[in-house]
């Protein structure tokens, strides 16, 4: 009975691990098409279009301090120059990208 409740945790630890980086490529890959334009491959806004649109770097402090919630917010939304992605990304989409960014940050 314990070697098979540790072999169910155990596939449901690889399960989560193969989900969240499957989410982490589908971010990258959502990044790369919607965002890196403007926020560069590093997320550092260093592209000639994000320097033009003065977009905020996300290893600025007050992008470090936001909470996914807030990131999703402003990626669903939009905010200043920054589209809305509502209705052009799915929420699972937008979920991932900004998981991605996350990334990014550290």
């Amino acid at each position: 009975m314990l070697k098979n409740i540790i072999r169910i945790a155990a596939l449901g630890a690889v399960a989560v691990s193969l989900s969240t980086a499957a989410f982490a490529d589908g971010g990258a890959d959502t990044y790369k098409a919607k965002c890196q334009m403007c926020h560069g491959t590093t997320g550092l806004a260093d592209s000639p279009a994000g320097k033009a649109m003065k977009a905020p770097s996300f290893k600025d402090p007050a992008s470090v301090k936001m909470t996914e919630a807030e990131q999703i917010t402003i990626t669903t939304a939009g905010k200043g120059k920054m589209p809305a992605y509502s209705g052009k990304l799915s929420a699972a989409d937008i979920k991932s990208v900004v998981e991605f960014v996350r990334t990014l940050q550290k």
